[in-house]
């Protein structure tokens, strides 16, 4: 593989950065790679693992002379990274993200970009339960889709370009706008995550059901509720901040859907509920057939050597 970008910047050293760093090395996309991370403690821990070529004491100090720009801190602070590195960025850079919102985030980070800079958001669709810089592997990308969400006016040379790069570390790419995005997401994944937060959070509410019981005979359905609640706090926070409108529109929709299903409960129709579980089933054969999981258990996920 061919040189993409001679120097990437990775701001924010966690799960997605990490990867990303094995990801590039494993490619031999970028030359050199930069990073930086808020906490002293996540610096240190980067330097001690050899987590990037470099690891700056600011993000201006990443950022500068950089060709590739990778914002992967939490949603809610984007706009002050953006602000702190605006001055340094060079002419033809690329800013890009990796947040699970994109309209928020665009309006949050582009006042901050000089002219000549290119933004191009995009959104890898790739994660696990663990945080850290400790938790990147360079498979994490792989076969997983990664959406480009280009701007008006999108330098296309420098879309295209970023494509490659994701590609290169092992992801399908597509393009979508921000809006759209934004909805498809809250369809897929923040709704989702706020339901298995209640549904944990509802087992510990039930003092009738011992924290040994739920802990000892947690069946396959709970215990995946387990792993997509134990995500990243604060990430998940700023998603649903930054996406409110698209999240509430699907929570509205669930809320609809389960009385309807409390109804057919109740009244014994059985009819209603076969036809239901009939037609959420297939959802699940066509994500198993569209190669983004398998049948085999623990969400298909091959375990780190």
């Amino acid at each position: 593989m061919s040189v993409i970008y001679d120097r990437v910047a990775l701001i924010g050293l966690g799960l997605i950065a990490s990867s990303m760093w094995h990801a590039i090395k494993r490619a031999g996309v970028a030359r050199e790679v930069t990073g930086y991370a808020r906490s002293p403690e996540t610096r240190a821990i980067a330097r001690e693992i050899g987590l990037c070529d470099r690891v700056c004491e600011s993000a201006a100090e990443a950022c500068e002379g950089a060709d590739l720009i990778v914002l992967c801190v939490p949603v809610g602070a984007m706009g002050d990274v953006a602000a702190e590195i605006g001055a340094v960025l060079k002419p033809g850079a690329t800013v890009s993200d990796v947040g699970s919102v994109k309209k928020a985030v665009i309006e949050a980070v582009a006042p901050h970009l000089p002219e000549g800079v290119h933004f191009v958001p995009a959104h890898p669709l790739a994660g696990t339960e663990h945080s850290g810089p400790r938790s990147g592997f360079a498979e994490l990308f792989d076969n997983r889709w990664c959406l480009i969400v280009p701007q008006a006016g999108s330098d296309r040379a420098a879309v295209e370009r970023l494509e490659a790069f994701w590609q290169a570390l092992g992801s399908h790419t597509d393009e979508m706008d921000a809006e759209h995005h934004d909805l498809v997401l809250a369809v897929t994944s923040h709704a989702p995550h706020l339901i298995a937060y209640t549904m944990v959070g509802v087992a510990d509410d039930l003092r009738r059901v011992t924290d040994s019981e739920v802990i000892k005979y947690s069946a396959a359905g709970f215990r995946d509720f387990t792993r997509i609640a134990a995500s990243d706090p604060t990430m998940w926070r700023d998603v649903f901040l930054n996406n409110k409108e698209a999240t509430l529109e699907i929570l509205g929709r669930f809320t609809e859907e389960l009385f309807a299903l409390q109804r057919a409960i109740r009244t014994g129709d059985g009819d209603h509920l076969h036809a239901y579980f009939t037609r959420t089933r297939a959802i699940r054969r066509g994500i198993i057939e569209a190669g983004q999981d398998t049948e085999a258990p623990d969400f298909g996920r091959v375990k780190k050597a």
